[in-house]
């Protein structure tokens, strides 16, 4: 029987330039993201699952048919009669993004709604992922079942893995937000923090400021992104730097974090060796971010060579 990854969040609507004035449709969305290229990565033998929530129109339809033509399950989808799809349009300047939401009304805001099968969900795993968006969306109850369940996954000894993901807006306050981030790092084992997250909203002076507050909170293991400077690995108390790999021209910095995520959790599950999936993903996110678009197909990520 294979081993599962399950990662949890929302999948939207993707529009993005495609010239001319016109628009491109995908789909995208963190989490979903980050599966899309743990799936990319990650050998056969492991099953790779998206968890989220989604109306009955012909939108969730075709993207319940994108996730599924792309290796990762959909069976623990839940689908919710008169619901629909969040969406987000992608602005480009100089190959760095902003983004427009339409997401209030979206099926997702509703994934924990159902405490049965959320937790059905989670024991069904090896590895759960989620991240500080998946929280954002949620109400305040159905934010604490997810953590509650996420809780009980770190202390059945499963890999709960958390990117805190910060985006303010999501948030009702600046005291919600830095409260609900640090419980779901403290359901965590591992943490993927962004350092220009950290420093803007949590006020972090130093990388080793984050890594001290996430350990501070529980986690076991944490992960800083920091752009072109590079990643700091904290496994266990043993700290390694891996440096940045050189980007010609960067075109689309969209997935950048979440390309890198997965490309690590591939590699780290498969081998158990941080700094060299650290290295492993810091080439595969170099990859994505001189291509168009979240997600990049596995032909153009230079995965044969290792």
């Amino acid at each position: 029987m294979s081993r599962r990854f399950l990662s949890i969040g929302e999948c939207m609507v993707e529009l993005s330039q495609a010239g001319d004035g016109l628009l491109r449709k995908g789909f995208a969305g963190d989490t979903f993201n980050t599966a899309w290229y743990v799936r990319a990565c990650l050998g056969p033998d492991w099953s790779v699952d998206y968890f989220t929530a989604l109306g009955d129109d012909a939108m969730s339809d075709e993207m319940v048919a994108f996730i599924d033509k792309a290796g990762i399950g959909t069976s623990l989808i839940r689908r919710i009669r008169g619901r629909t799809p969040g969406l987000y349009m992608i602005n480009l300047k100089d190959g760095e993004r902003s983004f427009s939401y339409w997401r209030d009304s979206a099926a997702a805001r509703s994934l924990a709604a159902d405490p049965d099968r959320l937790r059905e969900a989670v024991e069904s795993a090896e590895v759960v992922y989620f991240s500080g968006i998946t929280l954002a969306i949620l109400p305040h109850e159905d934010a604490e079942t997810l953590l509650a369940e996420v809780r009980r996954a770190k202390a059945a000894g499963k890999l709960v893995v958390f990117d805190p993901n910060i985006r303010p807006r999501l948030w009702s306050s600046y005291d919600i937000m830095h409260t609900t981030i640090s419980e779901g790092a403290r359901s965590s084992m591992l943490v993927m923090p962004s350092f220009d997250d950290e420093a803007a909203h949590f006020g972090d002076d130093s990388i080793e400021a984050t890594i001290h507050r996430y350990r501070a909170l529980g986690a076991v293991h944490i992960v800083v992104k920091n752009g072109a400077e590079g990643v700091t690995l904290n496994f266990a108390g043993e700290q390694t730097f891996v440096p940045a790999e050189k980007v010609e021209k960067v075109v689309d910095t969209t997935s950048a974090g979440d390309s890198f995520n997965g490309a690590f959790l591939a590699r780290y599950l498969e081998a158990g060796d941080a700094p060299a999936a650290a290295r492993f993903a810091a080439k595969v996110a170099a990859r994505v971010v001189s291509e168009h678009g979240a997600l990049v197909v596995r032909e153009k990520l230079g995965l044969d060579g290792g």
